[in-house]
């Protein structure tokens, strides 16, 4: 049996200017698709620009990382907000770097929800319902990715979007496969422990939950991070467990 090729993403373009570029460009190397933020919980347009420079020099898969408007949150704070200013946000965000990359001659393959969207979206079903519905209305072409086994998995694969079912590598899963909160002790494993988590992903397609019991998860796409401790080496580290 031929071993499954999986993606590996990163969230960039998370800084504004110059204050974080040289972490995007360290981890490109290890990445196969990448998130650029829109603008809504971080980047500014010339960090977008220079960002989907640099993905496309390595090649990378583009994807849109909308969130909420939450700058001072990072968009890692949740909002009560209309489904309408929702569907409008999101329709901006989107369509915005969209565009920014049809003018570059490339092509916008994905798009990731951020932050407390995302997580919003794997539970509610309004929340991942506007998010696929907006995704179709300005490109059905295009691909979600979300969190593994959850609602908006369901309702994407529902309505005929092309869904990748995505799995982080230094995250702590609860026991019904949410990610475990980042305010809480041991939520963002060590470097050891995500390798082995990594691992056990690769090799069986299961992760170990906060309370130690083994659950079955799909495995697509992998999250890394560049802005955690020891980012850069353990997605050195990853990408070369993956390609083994």
């Amino acid at each position: 049996m031929n071993k499954k090729v999986i993606d590996l993403n990163c969230d960039l373009g998370e800084s504004y200017g110059n204050a974080g570029p040289h972490l995007d460009q360290r981890i490109m190397p290890y990445i196969s698709s990448c998130n650029i933020a829109c603008g809504f919980h971080s980047g500014d347009p010339l960090t977008i620009s220079k960002t989907i420079d640099a993905a496309m020099a390595h090649q990378l898969l583009l994807g849109a990382h909308p969130s909420y408007p939450d700058l001072q949150g990072f968009g890692r704070r949740y909002m009560e907000i209309q489904k309408s200013e929702l569907r409008a946000i999101l329709h901006y965000q989107i369509s915005a770097l969209r565009g920014m990359i049809r003018v570059k001659n490339a092509k916008l393959y994905h798009v990731k929800p951020h932050g407390a969207l995302y997580n919003a979206a794997a539970k509610q079903d309004d929340i991942a319902e506007i998010i696929v519905d907006t995704i179709i209305e300005i490109d059905d072409n295009l691909v979600l990715y979300g969190l593994s086994g959850s609602r908006i998995a369901d309702i994407a694969i529902s309505k005929g979007l092309a869904f990748r079912h995505e799995v982080f590598a230094d995250r702590l899963y609860e026991d019904d496969l949410q990610l475990r909160h980042r305010k809480y002790d041991g939520a963002v494993l060590d470097h050891a422990a995500a390798l082995k988590q990594v691992e056990q992903i690769m090799a069986d397609q299961s992760v170990t939950t906060i309370s130690g019991t083994v659950r079955k998860i799909t495995a697509d796409t992998i999250c890394l991070h560049s802005d955690t401790p020891d980012a850069i080496q353990l997605s050195r580290d990853i990408y070369e467990l993956v390609r083994k």
